[in-house]
């Protein structure tokens, strides 16, 4: 069955994640026990206690952590794990849970539990006995990472739950808020964000030298502090606007995430078996009523583009055009009226919509190449970058670059560009230049003198999680937080654990997609260079090839997995009687048609994709090498039109590189791209004539790239490259007279120090005094 009808519910701002008590179900295993300490929590009902009641019993909880012995601290640990949970045994309903789990969080934060956390977490993080325990053992289970396990679940839970507004959020919470997003974005762990400690567990674990880390709670929590601190997708967006207003750039033509949310998703391709059925139906039906039946029937797209997709990867043959209906109109219910008589004249085909969902951008460079060809043709001679001198030219010349002019776009990218190369040519005239430390910037910053390490981690952890990965002998272990010391001996126990695993390689997807999403959009607003650089490192570490593996693989069978026991869920597994579970059960999965968390995984690759090929001829063309379109073409089967819109986007941008019978043999895939996709006005996407689909030497177009990020890096972030530009004091009395710091010791071994420093080194002072 198709999906169908699906919104992109993670698109921006609180909806970058899923619904907060979602968010909770994923951080719990479906094998995880929920185990209480009776002797941990107050003998009186928790919720019958007062507020200084319960801030006094979280400070014994407080003191009790820095004990040394490691059983009593996870005991303690345990303890805060329950109230951050809720104090389910206490609750009815799952509502309730969650709304006394809001309320112990926001109390713990205020008594300052995240900051013990913290410390016992980089304590964990730093606990070589550990470490080395683990890489000795030949098989790491759930045991090796109890304490990690219990510590970051707090975590997480705390920064979700002080994350997500709610509507009947006291005053003093909204405070917190602000406050714990500051926390989180400044220097806590040796002057770096909590984030690069996550960061730190993630290359630690990848290198095999701590491979006990629980990799799913660590991405998880490391996802929703970015998210936290940089912003959402909304967010992000008015940041743009703000952005805009500053350097005096027009406003956006439109709303992007209003505009995809609008959006319509076409009908999938027909497999080769619903062709030779409607075939066989057209067969059937009488001459008289074809056109009614052209008119009014839903045709699909695709449906012929894709024939053979499911048998080969060859290029899909297209069987005609005639009856097609707009696809934005798919979804609009007509009532067919009654078939019209023989001798009257056809009956009106349905309207389509006016207008594109997108405004059509001009960029200045496409302007420059229009006129150039121009004036080669009319004039025989160019004139520079120059866009205003039209001398000679003829009138409708005139009138195109006046509309190219109206569509005129220019991004901040493209200032950011601009005003480096001024610096770099003009370092002294234009002085230092002013940074703003967003949390953006110190992410960046942080993450520079490790980055390329960060981005093979994740792009490990992404590919030994990928459902088209195959099993070796030296690939890292992801299943160290899932799988129990004792390996299940049923059917039933099996078939529990092989859906966990499975739910378990799904959310690491998940969580690294959509962190590596994030990183990308906030980098390329805060500075085009810093995204280039991160977006190199990941072409390089072959992030394409990666995500068109993934992508190769029955998308429709993916999206629509069970891999979850809704009996098992949190906090329904706590709240209700659990039921006898049997394998028909654990079969018959959930009654959604499709995973909300596999729909998001395989929508942020494509962004990801997107992201890294946009206007690099260099990666277009690995596209084209790795034979992604009839990958892509098989994703465009899953009926959500956000996910489609980025399958076209890829598809357009190889376009021109694919030859003229793909092309031809693709003519819905085409029409759909046109309906769907913005235009450039002068894009010449559709043909293969245009100068940009000429041969193009990619290493050189890399390499001056990269020339220009490590520029940009080495002048604003070079410590020891800005020092011979610091202003120097010549003035003898004002350097006699700083006060200089010296250590408590150093005055025993002053005499010392001037005998052998000063007297017993051969100064020439007449010397000195001489004029050169």
């Amino acid at each position: 069955m198709y999906v169908t009808h699906i919104t992109y519910y993670c698109l921006c701002g609180h909806n970058d994640a899923k619904q907060y008590e979602r968010s909770k179900r994923e951080r719990e295993g479906l094998l995880l026990q929920l185990k209480v300490m009776t002797h941990a929590v107050p003998l009186q009902r928790w919720r019958e206690l007062g507020v200084e009641e319960q801030r006094a019993y979280i400070m014994r909880l407080l003191d009790a952590l820095e004990v040394t012995d490691r059983d009593k601290r996870l005991k303690v640990a345990r303890a805060i794990l329950y109230l951050a949970q809720g104090v389910f045994d206490e609750c009815d309903t799952e509502m309730d849970t969650l709304h006394c789990s809001r309320h112990n969080i926001f109390l713990l934060y205020e008594m300052g539990v995240f900051t013990a956390l913290l410390e016992l977490l980089s304590m964990e993080i730093e606990n070589n006995q550990a470490c080395s325990s683990a890489v000795r053992k030949p098989a790491i289970s759930l045991a090796d990472s109890t304490e990690l396990r219990v510590l970051l679940s707090i975590m997480y839970l705390m920064v979700e739950a002080i994350r997500v507004e709610m509507e009947d959020d006291k005053p003093e919470w909204k405070s917190s808020r602000e406050t714990f997003k500051t926390e989180l974005a400044s220097p806590l762990c040796n002057g770096e964000p909590f984030a690069l400690l996550l960061f730190t567990m993630v290359t630690k674990f990848c290198s095999m030298n701590a491979p006990h880390f629980p990799m799913k709670k660590v991405l998880l929590l490391l996802w929703k502090t970015v998210l936290f601190t940089l912003g959402g997708f909304e967010e992000l967006q008015q940041m743009k606007v703000a952005a805009r207003e500053r350097i005096s750039l027009p406003p956006l033509p439109e709303d992007s995430i209003k505009v995809v949310r609008s959006m319509r998703a076409a009908s999938p391709p027909a497999s080769a078996m619903e062709l030779i059925e409607q075939q066989q139906q057209k067969a059937k039906l009488p001459l008289v009523k074809q056109d009614s039946l052209d008119t009014y029937n839903e045709r699909d797209p695709f449906k012929n583009d894709d024939s053979r997709d499911e048998e080969e990867d060859a290029d899909d043959a297209d069987n005609g055009l005639e009856g097609e209906v707009d696809p934005l109109d798919r979804d609009v219910i007509i009532q067919p009226p009654p078939p019209p008589a023989p001798l009257r004249p056809p009956t009106e085909r349905v309207c389509f919509p006016k207008g594109l969902p997108w405004a059509p951008k001009v960029r200045e460079k496409d302007i420059e190449h229009f006129l150039e060809t121009s004036r080669n043709k009319f004039i025989g001679f160019t004139l520079g970058n120059d866009i205003e001198t039209l001398v000679g030219l003829p009138r409708p010349i005139h009138e195109s670059v006046k509309t190219l002019k109206q569509h005129k776009y220019v991004s901040i990218a493209e200032v950011q560009i601009k005003k480096e190369e001024e610096l770099q040519q003009c370092p002294l005239t234009l002085g230092e230049e002013e940074v703003e430390e967003t949390p953006a910037e110190v992410v960046y910053v942080g993450m520079l003198p490790n980055l390329s390490q960060y981005v093979i981690a994740l792009l490990k952890l992404l590919l030994a999680a990928a459902p088209t990965s195959k099993a070796k002998t030296d690939s890292i272990n992801i299943l160290a937080d899932v799988l129990p010391e004792e390996m299940p001996v049923t059917v039933l126990q099996s078939m529990k654990l092989g859906i966990d695993v499975n739910r378990h390689k799904e959310i690491i997807v998940k969580a690294i997609s959509a962190l590596l999403l994030l990183l990308l959009k906030h980098f390329k607003l805060n500075h085009i260079y810093q995204f280039e650089y991160v977006s190199q490192h990941l072409v390089f570490a072959n992030c394409i090839p990666l995500i068109l593996k993934f992508f190769n693989q029955n998308i429709m069978s993916y999206i629509s997995s069970k891999n979850s026991i809704c009996v098992l869920d949190f906090p329904h597994c706590v709240v209700h009687e659990m039921p006898e579970l049997t394998a028909e059960s654990l079969e018959a999965g959930d009654s959604n048609q499709f995973c909300w968390r596999n729909l998001f995984s395989c929508i942020n690759l494509l962004r990801i994709l997107n992201k890294l090929t946009k206007w690099k001829h260099s990666r277009t063309m690995m596209l084209v090498v790795f034979k992604s379109a009839p990958i892509l073409k098989r994703a465009l089967k899953v009926k959500q039109a956000m996910m489609q819109l980025y399958v076209l986007k890829l598809l357009k941008i190889q376009t021109k590189y694919l030859g003229r019978q793909w092309r031809k043999s693709n003519m819905k895939t085409m029409s759909a791209i046109y309906q769907k996709v913005r235009h450039r006005l002068n894009d010449d996407w559709a043909y293969g004539n245009d100068i940009d689909a000429r041969p193009w030497d990619f290493q050189a177009e890399e390499c001056a790239l990269r020339e220009s990020i490590e520029k940009f890096n080495a002048r604003r972030y070079d410590k020891n490259q800005n020092s011979e530009f610091v202003p120097v004091d010549n003035c003898l009395q004002s350097v006699l007279g700083q006060r200089v710091d010296l250590p408590e010791d150093f005055h025993y071994s002053y005499e010392m120090w001037l005998e052998r420093e000063v007297f017993s080194q051969p100064i020439q002072w007449e010397g000195l005094l001489q004029a050169q």
